[in-house]
C-alpha cells in the first residue's frame, strides 16, 4: 500500500464502505464457520490453548492434541500443577516444544494472580503471548476490540487493501495492525477477527484463491487489479541447514530398547530419542554405528531400516535408521548413556516426533 492509499484508507474510506465490508464477512462467517472444538464456549483458557497449538501447525492436526491436552489438563490449575514430563507428553507430536513450556508459565502465572487477565495489556503480559495471541484470546473471549493478525490476516488484508509491504519484516504488521483496528466492529469483535481467520484458511488461500466464491470480492482491490497472485510479498526464509545422522534403535537380550535422554538446553530439550549418531561419512554408517555401541556390548546383528527426513525451521535431520539387536554387558547403562525401556513402557517417556515416526514405522502403527 503507498503511504496515500494507506491515507485514504484510514481517513476517508474513499475504497472502501467499511460497514458493509463487516456486513458481508460477518454474515457469511455465520453461514460457514468451521465447527472446531475450541469454538464451543468462550472459555479464555480452553482459547489460549488453542491459539498457542494452532502456531506453526495446522487445525486439522491439533484438534485431537487439543482434545486430549484439556482432558488431562482442563483447568489453569492443573496445568501448572502438572510435571514435565506429563507436560511433554501431551504435547508429543505437536513440536516446538517452547510452546508447551510457555503455556505452563503462563497458566501458573494466571493461578498466581487469581484468575485470567482481562485487559488486552494483561492477556499480552503472559509467558508466550504474542500481539496475536492476545488479540484472539481478548477479542474472542472478552470482546476486546483489537487486531489478530496472523498469516492468514496478513494474506486476506494484503490483497483487500492492496499492502506491498513485506510481511516478513516486523515493522510491517504495525502497518496491518492498524488498518484492521480500523475495520474491526466494537461489536463482534471476536467472530470479525475469526472470520478474517477463516477466510484466509478456506478462501483466500496463499496459491490458488478462490476469487469468485469470496464474500468479500466487491471490497478486493487486489482482485480488481489482477493482482491477487502477487500478494502478499513475503521474502524467502533463511536456508536450513542439513545435518547428516545415523539412528539405531537398540534392543538388548531382554527385549528392551535404548533411549538417551537430550540436554536440558538447547533443540528439544529433555525429550528422548532412540541412539543418534552425527555422520560425517568417515565410515559405512552401520559400522559407525556398531563402533559407537562397543561399550554397552555385542553386537549381533544390524538390519537398515531406511532413510528419514524431518524438517524443523532452522534445519533439517537427515536420518539413516537401523535396528540393533545387541547382548548387554549389564542389565544397566552407564550413568549419562541411556536407558533401558521395554516397549510397554514406552508411553511413559516423551520421544522426539521424528524418532516416533521410525518407531510407528517398523511397528506398522
Amino acid at each position: 500500500m503507498t503511504s496515500g492509499m494507506q491515507s485514504s484508507f484510514r481517513n476517508s474510506g474513499e475504497f472502501m464502505d467499511k460497514t458493509l465490508f463487516q456486513e458481508d464477512l460477518l454474515n457469511w462467517y455465520r453461514l460457514v464457520k468451521r465447527d472446531l472444538p475450541w469454538r464451543q464456549n468462550l472459555d479464555p483458557y480452553r482459547i489460549l490453548v488453542s491459539e498457542i497449538m494452532l502456531q506453526q501447525t495446522q487445525v486439522v492436526t491439533v484438534i485431537p492434541y487439543y482434545e486430549r491436552f484439556l482432558d488431562w489438563f482442563p483447568t489453569p490449575q492443573a496445568l501448572a500443577d502438572a510435571s514435565e514430563e506429563k507436560l511433554l507428553k501431551a504435547w508429543e507430536g505437536l513440536g516446538y516444544y517452547s510452546r508447551a513450556r510457555n503455556l505452563q508459565a503462563a497458566a501458573q502465572l494466571i493461578v498466581e494472580n487469581g484468575g485470567f487477565p482481562t485487559t488486552h495489556e494483561g492477556i499480552l503480559s503472559l509467558k508466550g503471548v504474542g500481539p496475536y495471541t492476545a488479540g484472539a484470546v481478548g477479542s474472542i473471549a472478552f470482546g476486546l476490540p483489537v487486531p489478530a493478525v496472523d498469516g492468514n490476516v496478513f494474506r486476506v488484508i494484503s490483497r483487500i487493501c492492496l499492502i506491498f509491504e513485506d510481511i516478513m519484516k516486523a515493522k510491517t504488521r504495525k502497518i496491518f495492525e492498524e488498518v484492521v483496528q480500523a475495520l474491526i466492529p466494537n461489536e463482534e469483535a471476536g467472530d470479525f477477527n475469526q472470520a478474517l481467520m477463516e477466510l484466509g484458511a478456506t478462501i483466500c488461500n496463499p496459491k490458488s484463491p478462490k476469487c469468485m466464491e469470496c464474500p468479500v470480492r466487491r471490497h478486493c482491490q487486489a482482485f480488481k487489479e489482477g493482482l491477487d497472485d502477487q500478494l502478499p510479498v513475503k521474502t524467502k526464509p533463511m536456508k536450513q541447514k542439513r545435518i547428516k545422522l545415523v539412528v539405531g534403535i537398540v534392543e538388548n537380550q531382554y527385549g528392551e530398547i535404548l533411549f538417551d535422554k537430550r540436554g536440558e538446553s538447547g533443540l528439544l530439550p529433555n525429550f528422548y530419542e532412540f541412539r543418534t549418531l552425527e555422520y560425517k561419512g568417515k565410515m559405512e554408517p552401520a559400522a559407525y554405528l556398531k563402533e559407537n555401541l562397543k561399550e554397552l556390548g555385542k553386537v549381533k546383528d544390524i538390519t537398515p531400516i531406511g532413510s528419514f527426513k524431518h524438517v524443523f525451521s532452522h534445519r533439517i535431520w537427515e536420518m539413516e535408521a537401523f535396528t540393533v539387536k545387541l547382548k548387554a554387558i549389564s542389565d544397566e547403562v552407564a550413568e549419562g548413556s541411556g536407558i533401558w525401556v521395554t516397549p510397554a513402557d514406552l508411553d511413559d517417556i516423551s520421544l522426539v516426533t521424528a524418532h516416533l515416526k521410525i518407531w510407528h514405522q517398523i511397528n506398522g502403527g
